[in-house]
């Protein structure tokens, strides 16, 4: 790599953190951050919003799946997202549109930060997740697709999404593994957010083990692992290399 190349990737690495930094800064001078994870803010506002939804639909679609893009390329959490992308859309239409832009923004971030900050990303994160590179080698689009599924043992999902750098995963089993790996603890969490209306309407608690119960969360969650099995199974005896 020459030495103009370098200095462009630090310039245009420079850029894009102190457009984060900005973004953060304006969006939490505004949003309280308990904000977007409150239930009780949700409950005050719950006719507000959904009164907006109903009248601008395809518009609030567009704009909540635009801002889900540039907030996973901006580091932000996964929390808010799926709670709210339930409560307004409800679980099978909210579940499409935050899978679909998280993978999307998750990718680009993937991209973006492997290109800019590969050297950083591996001089930081090499040495704690240096266990995992015998099972990335090993299969990485098997294994990260169950790291998603397991909600990537608790890392922060801005971490999760660049984990891979570390291991030169290509980003068509990036792509991959976080659509299908993604879709079982996100499904959960949207679930969650979709039966918040009812909820406030019968003036219960929030409660996930209560969402997690109910045959219409549970049985999809169990066939989509029974099939990711069976894939798994298909692949090692039937198409060795």
């Amino acid at each position: 790599m020459n030495v103009n190349s370098l200095n462009l990737k630090i310039i245009i690495g420079i850029i894009y953190l102190a457009i984060i930094s900005i973004c953060l800064y304006f969006l939490f001078s505004i949003v309280d951050i308990k904000d977007l994870m409150s239930y009780e803010f949700i409950k005050s506002n719950k006719d507000v919003i959904l009164k907006y939804k109903n009248e601008n639909f395809l518009f609030l679609t567009v704009i909540f799946f635009i801002f889900s893009v540039v907030w996973v390329l901006f580091l932000g959490f996964a929390m808010p997202l799926l709670i709210f992308s339930g409560f307004v859309f409800g679980k099978w239409w909210g579940i499409l549109i935050v899978l679909v832009s998280t993978t999307i923004g998750a990718t680009l971030l993937y991209i973006l930060v492997g290109f800019f900050f590969r050297e950083m990303i591996e001089k930081k994160l090499a040495p704690k997740f240096s266990k995992l590179r015998r099972f990335f080698i090993k299969n990485d689009i098997i294994y990260f697709m169950s790291y998603r599924f397991a909600g990537g043992g608790g890392a922060p999902y801005a971490i999760q999404n660049i984990l891979p750098i570390l291991f030169n995963m290509s980003v068509k089993n990036y792509v991959i593994a976080t659509f299908v790996g993604s879709m079982p603890t996100m499904f959960v969490t949207v679930a969650l957010g979709s039966g918040i209306e009812s909820i406030i309407d019968k003036n219960e608690s929030l409660s996930i083990f209560r969402v997690i119960n109910s045959p219409e969360i549970y049985l999809p969650i169990i066939g989509f692992f029974i099939i990711l099995v069976i894939a798994f199974l298909i692949k090692k005896f039937y198409f060795k290399t």
